[in-house]
């Protein structure tokens, strides 16, 4: 991957914020965003933007410029040219050509319920792909998926919220899919191929990514390449239990009218104590507090519910 940049000879850090356009800007959203800028800029560290429009179906029409509009209001400021996703499928494509010619991936016709019916015990995120198709295809779908083969060597890292995470790939996900069987190609490939473009070194994003964390790894290591940084932070809950997101309607959207208000419940959340006072500034002027002030050992390591 003669693109490629190694983290390890980077001084300071480059960071990102990669969110998906399938709705207006909501708190948890605005907490990743302010998070992830916050851990790069206030050590002089470059802090890019992209947007995860992957799933064209469920992206929204206009809601990428409606948010990258806001985030300018707020007093977010980016380096370089915003990426988008959907315009990079040839490179995708690309890499995982590579993959394949190494040997590392195999075509899988396994329906989902064919790998419920045969999965040994569910997962955290589903169940877990026995390795039905590793020596040939055996499902019965006529489209293909196509899997990274995994092994049963753990996945180590140290996450700057959660600490010391621990994973065993083959016992806990089985081979995962970079490219779906429906032609899209999968997060965990493109997640992982961008920051590898773009010179990542921090990844600064919510706790529902952590498991995914390990196999993103796993991915830059059949790359040859070195993992970023990881730092999640925790998740805002609703009422229900669940991550605040637009199910939860109006409730925690982020506009230009309450912003400020937003962004100061985000310093609160995030364990970085603003003082009272400092609710009547404008947005960019918090912003620039929180630069001054931001210490990423006061991100509390448990999600909890918020009120708005």
């Amino acid at each position: 991957m003669d693109r490629a940049h190694n983290h390890q000879i980077v001084s300071k850090p480059v960071g990102r914020f990669a969110p998906s356009p399938t709705g207006p800007l909501h708190f948890g959203t605005l907490i990743a965003a302010l998070g992830s800028y916050l851990a790069a800029r206030a050590v002089g560290g470059r802090w890019l933007l992209r947007i995860e429009d992957l799933d064209a179906p469920r992206v929204v029409a206009g809601a990428a410029d409606t948010m990258l509009c806001l985030l300018e209001k707020v007093g977010f400021e980016w380096d370089g040219e915003v990426v988008y996703q959907s315009e990079r499928f040839s490179r995708y494509r690309e890499i995982l050509d590579v993959l394949d010619g190494e040997g590392r991936t195999f075509a899988c016709s396994c329906s989902r319920s064919e790998i419920l019916a045969s999965a040994p015990h569910p997962g955290e995120e589903g169940p877990i792909y026995p390795g039905t198709c590793r020596n040939g295809a055996r499902g019965t779908r006529k489209e293909r998926a196509i899997r990274l083969r995994v092994d049963d060597r753990p996945i180590v890292f140290h996450d700057g919220v959660f600490g010391e995470q621990v994973q065993n790939l083959e016992s806990q996900v089985g081979d995962f899919v970079l490219h779906r069987a429906d032609g899209m190609f999968a997060y965990q490939l493109a997640v992982v191929v961008d920051d590898i473009d773009s010179g990542v070194t921090q990844v600064v994003r919510g706790a529902d990514l952590l498991f995914s964390t390990a196999r993103q790894i796993y991915l830059y290591r059949c790359l040859g390449q070195s993992e970023p940084g990881y730092l999640h932070l925790p998740l805002a809950l609703g009422e229900d239990g669940e991550k605040i997101s637009k199910r939860h309607g109006d409730r925690g959207l982020v506009d230009s009218e309450n912003a400020a208000r937003m962004l100061w419940g985000a310093l609160d959340f995030l364990g970085q104590s603003p003082p009272p006072e400092l609710r009547g500034l404008a947005a960019p002027e918090l912003l620039r507090w929180a630069l001054d002030h931001f210490h990423p050992a006061r991100i509390p390591p448990h999600n909890r519910p918020v009120t708005f």
